[in-house]
């Protein structure tokens, strides 16, 4: 028999550390947006962005600033990554740069648009 000091392996616990690691990251990448005036719900290469009427909206999201410019009945204009766009419901998506910008809906209090790569 021989006498070895019990020394309990940490190999799993940092395997886990390092996975809740990466999912932390992961997360805040995901979750890297800001907004003033507004909601977000970003996935990997698409957010839907709801703004609030009659305030100064704006959010960051797939590394671009988007701003609500204007509304007046169905027509919208935003403004993604320094472009003018004017939307309309049901309308094909517009292009800035290289994303695809299309509004979903509006009515008296919101305006949301889903900005996609």
């Amino acid at each position: 028999m021989t006498n070895r000091p019990f020394h309990p392996s940490f190999a799993p616990l940092r395997r886990a550390g390092g996975l809740l690691a990466g999912l932390l990251l992961g997360a805040a990448l995901l979750a890297g947006c800001s907004s003033q005036g507004a909601s977000t719900d970003c996935g990997l290469d698409a957010c839907t962005v709801t703004f609030e009427r009659g305030v100064e909206a704006s959010a960051t999201i797939l590394g671009v600033e988007a701003k609500l410019v204007g509304a007046q009945g169905d027509q919208v204009t935003v403004e993604v990554a320094g472009e003018q766009l004017s939307l309309t419901v049901g309308q094909q998506a517009a292009s800035a740069g290289d994303l695809s910008v299309s509004l979903e809906s509006v009515t008296d209090e919101q305006v949301k648009i889903r900005v996609s790569r």
